[in-house]
């Protein structure tokens, strides 16, 4: 059951255009499809109605450099200043019983290469089994013995698999002392989960509050909101119809998590992708010519480490966890990696769903391999945590999707205009000590750090 709400307060202008769509992808994505709405959409906020998604695109000093001066910021006014503001209208929220108003569109003509592109699939839509429920039964049927024959409505060359089915053991070490410091503390990662995420909310206690973090980063009106239980991960940034669009999994999202997971989705993903948009790289031709790295583990490293911060406990358990278990699967059956994880998460249903995400695009699962996208998360944040103390983190949200070692020489070329930062960003000192927090609970040293990076 896929529920969408319509979270229009304020029509703000939305500054993306059609060609960004890839962007969402983070650098896993062939192409998507460039559409236009398909029907009017109410206005009305908490309207609930039924919508396919089209795609699924994810110790320190406190002495971080500043922003430069020229950074004019559009969004949450906390801590930075001067501020662009946008030009607002009224807020209209019309009567349900009147006809629908028609959302702004971001369609345009596409050209006939657009068209040709739209042809193509995104690679995380495309890999993710069409049986997924089937399979299941099956497997819990057979008592956990039972290997899964998964199958795609698109499935994707065996070329392509090959690229993503290379698991690293580089930071294994340090997964697994994280979380055995999670169990250490907990007994297991059921009562982490209960203790650290707290309740699991409902969706109008999801729907409160996500509209309280939009008001907070100044973006009321730009996001559609979906709520959904059939999704392999606990949130996603797509575009659907041309329009950003953010899908939760009701099925995961805790009471203490789900900020964390708004300053992942919005806060870094949707963010950065907006001020890339203003950038000379915006386009694949651009980043070529400036000879770009790639955008991860920059990009997902930043937006785990953003899921954790203000944390109690900040624990990387979610990234050591994808992290080991990418690497286990590379070696394994389905079957042995779902009696592999059991040294570290007890419940069936939380085993199968992260033995799903790290088997996902084979078909026969007796085999082994992986689709090792998941590693990015923890490469990306110990490379960040390596070398917190030179990365000028309102820099590398304002610059887009783009390495952190890229800033520097970027810098000179960047345009500052109407770029957005979080709010969470904004005060370094206390993002500094989040920083700084992190890597003590997680044990981490900046010895340690050095000597593997």
């Amino acid at each position: 059951m896929l529920v969408q709400l319509q979270f229009v307060l304020l029509s703000l202008p939305i500054i993306i255009a059609a060609e960004v769509i890839t962007l969402w992808l983070n650098g896993f994505c062939l192409s998507a499809p460039v559409r236009s709405v398909s029907s009017p959409l109410s206005l009305m906020m908490f309207q609930e109605i039924a919508v396919p998604i089209s795609c699924v695109l994810s110790r320190s000093s406190s002495n971080l450099p500043k922003p430069p001066h020229n950074m004019a910021v559009v969004g949450s006014t906390m801590g930075l200043s001067p501020r662009t503001v946008p030009h607002l209208r009224k807020t209209h929220i019309p009567n349900p019983n009147s006809p629908r108003t028609k959302l702004p569109s971001l369609y345009k003509s596409p050209s006939t290469r657009e068209v040709e592109n739209a042809k193509k699939l995104c690679i995380l839509t495309a890999i993710k089994p069409i049986n997924v429920e089937k399979e299941k039964a099956k497997f819990f049927k057979s008592d956990f013995s039972y290997n899964p024959q998964f199958e795609y409505s698109c499935p994707v060359s065996p070329l392509v698999l090959a690229r993503h089915n290379n698991a690293s053991d580089r930071f294994l070490t340090q997964a697994v002392h994280i979380m055995e410091l999670a169990l250490q503390r907990y007994g297991s990662y059921e009562r982490f989960e209960q203790v650290t995420g707290g309740s699991l909310l409902t969706k109008s206690r999801i729907w409160q509050s996500v509209k309280r973090y939009m008001e907070k980063e100044g973006c009321m009106g730009e996001i559609v909101v979906q709520v959904t239980d059939d999704l392999l991960s606990r949130a996603s940034m797509t575009v659907v119809n041309c329009r950003p669009t953010l899908t939760i999994n009701v099925s995961t999202a805790r009471e203490h998590w789900l900020e964390g997971m708004l300053r992942h989705e919005i806060g870094t993903h949707y963010f950065r992708g907006i001020n890339n948009c203003h950038q000379p790289w915006s386009s694949s031709a651009g980043r070529k010519k400036l000879n770009l790295k790639p955008l991860n583990p920059t990009e997902e490293g930043l937006a785990s480490i953003h899921s954790v911060l203000f944390r109690k406990d900040p624990t990387l358990w979610r990234a050591a966890l994808l992290y080991y278990t990418v690497y286990q699967a590379s070696s394994m059956s389905f079957t042995q990696l779902f009696h592999s994880l059991g040294r570290f998460v007890q419940d069936p249903n939380t085993r199968w769903d992260y033995c799903v995400r790290a088997k996902r695009g084979q078909t026969d699962t007796a085999q082994p391999g992986c689709f090792s996208k998941d590693q990015v998360y923890l490469d990306g944040v110990l490379k960040i945590l390596r070398y917190r103390d030179k990365i000028n983190f309102p820099l590398l949200m304002a610059l887009g999707k783009v390495s952190f070692e890229d800033v520097d020489r970027l810098k000179p070329l960047a345009q500052m205009e109407n770029i957005r930062i979080p709010h969470f960003v904004q005060d370094q000192a206390r993002y500094a000590d989040q920083l700084t927090k992190i890597m003590a609970v997680n044990q981490l040293t900046d010895e340690e750090l050095k000597a593997i990076i």
